[in-house]
C-alpha cells in the first residue's frame, strides 16, 4: 500500500497547484459529507491519512481538538502547512501509508479522502487505518466509484479506477469494522484528459460519483449484556414499576427503588438511574395500555425490559408469522400472539437462557401454543430466509454492537413486502468514547445508543425502504446529549436486488451527472 514512485513523482509536481486542480475533481460537499458521518466531538483526537494540501483537515481542525495530518509527500505537507497556517491544534508527518505513526488504538476518528485509489494494497491500508483506531472509533473514506476511465493511471497517477461500493462494504465488515455505511455524497469527481488523441469510446471527460464509506471499530460489549440479563432474568423482577400503568412498565423510571434499574444492570455508580452520574435522569417507560397489559402473563410484564411499544405501530393482523428480537421475558412476543390469533404465530428469539426459560414457562403455565422461543443472537437469527411478515423488537438493537449486521439479518428473514417495526433507544448527537466503554452503560441501554440519523441510515442501508420515525416515551440525558426513544417503521420491498441499493453500483458504472446521487 506504499505510494508509487509515479505517484509520488506525481504529487511532487503538481503540489504547488494542487489546490486549484483537486478544486475540478471534488469540492466542500465531500467534505461535509465525511465529517457528517464522522459524529465528531471536541475532545477528540483525528488523523488525516493521505491529506494532500489539508482540504479536509482545513474542516476537521475547528470541530476537534488535535488533527494529525499525514502524506506521503514533502512538497505536499509543505503547502499543507500554509494552508493550514491558521491553525494551532495541527501536527505534520510526512509518513508512508504502510505504517502510520501511531500508537495502536490512540485515534477517535480516522479520514482518508481520495487516498485509497492511490495504494498498492487498499485492504491493507484500510486494516492499518483500523489499527490506530480506538474501540469505538470511526474510519471514513470518501473516494471514486469504480470507473472506465483508465487515462487517470497514466495522467494522475492513480493506481485503481475506483472501487466497488459493495467490495469496500465486504473490506471494512471483513477487517473488523461494525455498523458499516457506504452511501453516496452527492458529488462527482470530474476531470478531463489532457491526451486529444483519446478516442471518444476512451471517455475524455470523466464524471465519477463519490461515494463516503464509514465503520466503526468493535467494542466487546456481549458477555456484559448477556450476564446483567440474566441476573434480572433469575430475580424474577426488574423493579418496583407497576407493569399495568400507562406510562410506565419498563425497567428503568424516576419511581424505581430496585437494586435493578433501566434495562437490567446495576444502579451503583454510573447507572442512568442514579444521581450524580455522567448517564442520568434516562426514564423508561413501554407505553402500554391497562387493556393491552392484561392480554399477557403477569409473570412476563413483571420484567418488561423496554423502552416504547412497537406493536402500536405493528398494525398485526391475524394469520401472520411475527419474530421478537430480544424476546426477554416474552412480554411483546405474547402481546403480538394475542393480536395474530390461533391461525398466527410468533417466534421470540434471546441469546439468555435463563429468560428463554422463564418466557417459555409462561406460555406452557397460561396454555399459548401460538408461540415459540428459540435461543440465538440478533446477528444471526436462527430463522430460514423470508419466513416472517412482521419483525418487531423493544430496546434490544442498541444493546448489539453491529446494528447494521441486525438489520441486513432483519431484511433477510422478512418476506417480500414484509414489516419492520423496533422501539429503540437513539441520541441526539455523538456519545464521548469514554462513556461508550462502559459495559453496564451498555446493559442498561444507554451508551450503546447511536445518533438517530447513523441509526436510520443502517436501516436504509440494509436494503428497506419507507423508513419512519417517531419519538416514543422514553428520554433524559447522558453527559448533555439527548437520549430518547423512537420507534421506527420500514418495510422490505416487494421487489428487492440481492444486494441493497446504497452498496450497488450505478447503472453505468462510475458515470454520473456533476451534482446526481451515485446510485
Amino acid at each position: 500500500m506504499s505510494m508509487t514512485q509515479a505517484s509520488s513523482e506525481y504529487f511532487k509536481q503538481v503540489a504547488g497547484s494542487w489546490d486549484k486542480i483537486s478544486a475540478g475533481y471534488f469540492g466542500k460537499p465531500v467534505r461535509d459529507a465525511a465529517i457528517a458521518k464522522a459524529y465528531l466531538r471536541p475532545e477528540m483526537a483525528v488523523a488525516d491519512i493521505g491529506s494532500g494540501t489539508g482540504f479536509v483537515a482545513a474542516g476537521l481542525a475547528p470541530l476537534v481538538k488535535r488533527v494529525y495530518v499525514v502524506d506521503g509527500s514533502a512538497a505536499m505537507i509543505e503547502v499543507a502547512k500554509k494552508n493550514l497556517s491558521a491553525f494551532s491544534n495541527i501536527e505534520y508527518h510526512e509518513a508512508d501509508g504502510s505504517s502510520l505513526p501511531f500508537p495502536e488504538e490512540s485515534l477517535d476518528a480516522v479520514f482518508a479522502n481520495m487516498y485509497l485509489h492511490h495504494t498498492t494494497d487498499p485492504v491493507s491500508a484500510i486494516r492499518e487505518m483500523i489499527r490506530v483506531l480506538r474501540p469505538g472509533g470511526r474510519l471514513v473514506i470518501t473516494d471514486m466509484d469504480e470507473h472506465p476511465y483508465a487515462w487517470l493511471k497514466a495522467e494522475m497517477a492513480d493506481v485503481w479506477q475506483g472501487f466497488d461500493r459493495a467490495q469496500i462494504h465486504t473490506w471494512f465488515q471483513d477487517a473488523g469494522l461494525v455498523n458499516v455505511i457506504v452511501d453516496c455524497t452527492g458529488q462527482s469527481c470530474c476531470a478531463e484528459s489532457s491526451n486529444p488523441t483519446l478516442a471518444d469510446a476512451q471517455g475524455r471527460e470523466a464524471e465519477i460519483s463519490v461515494f463516503v464509506a464509514t465503520g466503526t471499530r468493535r467494542m466487546a460489549m456481549r458477555e456484559a449484556v448477556r450476564e446483567n440479563y440474566s441476573a434480572v432474568a433469575q430475580s424474577g423482577s426488574c423493579g418496583s414499576i407497576s407493569s399495568t400503568s400507562e406510562n410506565q412498565g419498563g425497567c428503568c423510571s424516576s419511581s424505581s427503588s430496585s437494586e435493578s434499574s433501566c434495562c437490567g444492570g446495576s444502579s451503583n455508580g454510573g447507572s442512568c438511574c442514579s444521581t450524580g452520574a455522567k448517564y442520568e435522569d434516562v426514564t423508561f417507560a413501554t407505553g402500554y395500555s391497562p387493556v393491552e397489559l392484561s392480554a399477557a402473563p403477569k409473570e412476563a410484564a413483571d420484567i418488561s425490559l423496554g423502552c416504547g411499544n412497537p406493536l402500536a405501530m405493528a398494525g398485526l393482523k391475524p394469520g401472520e408469522v411475527v419474530l421478537d428480537i430480544g424476546s426477554g421475558g416474552g412480554l411483546d412476543a405474547f402481546l403480538a400472539a394475542d393480536k395474530v390469533g390461533s391461525t398466527g404465530r410468533v417466534i421470540g428469539v434471546d441469546m439468555t437462557p435463563a429468560m428463554l426459560e422463564r418466557a417459555q414457562a409462561a406460555a406452557e403455565r397460561n396454555h399459548i401454543t401460538n408461540v415459540e422461543f428459540r435461543q440465538g443472537y440478533a446477528e444471526e437469527l436462527p430463522m430460514a430466509d423470508g419466513e416472517v411478515d412482521v419483525i418487531i423488537s423493544n430496546c434490544v438493537i442498541n444493546l448489539t454492537e453491529d446494528k447494521g449486521h441486525v438489520f441486513r439479518e432483519a431484511f433477510r428473514v422478512l418476506k417480500p413486502g414484509g414489516r419492520l417495526e423496533v422501539s429503540d433507544m437513539v441520541t441526539s448527537g455523538p456519545v464521548a468514547i469514554e462513556l461508550r466503554e462502559s459495559a453496564a452503560g451498555w446493559a442498561e441501554c444507554v451508551t450503546g445508543a447511536l445518533p438517530e440519523q447513523e441509526y436510520l441510515d443502517l436501516i436504509a442501508q440494509a436494503g428497506f425502504q419507507n423508513v419512519t420515525t417517531r419519538r416514543s416515551a422514553s428520554m433524559g440525558e447522558m453527559d448533555g446529549i439527548s437520549v430518547y426513544s423512537v420507534i421506527a417503521s420500514a418495510q422490505k420491498p416487494s421487489l428487492y436486488l440481492n444486494a441493497p441499493k446504497e452498496i450497488n453500483r450505478p447503472q453505468r458504472p462510475g458515470v454520473q451527472a456533476r451534482s446526481g446521487c451515485c446510485g
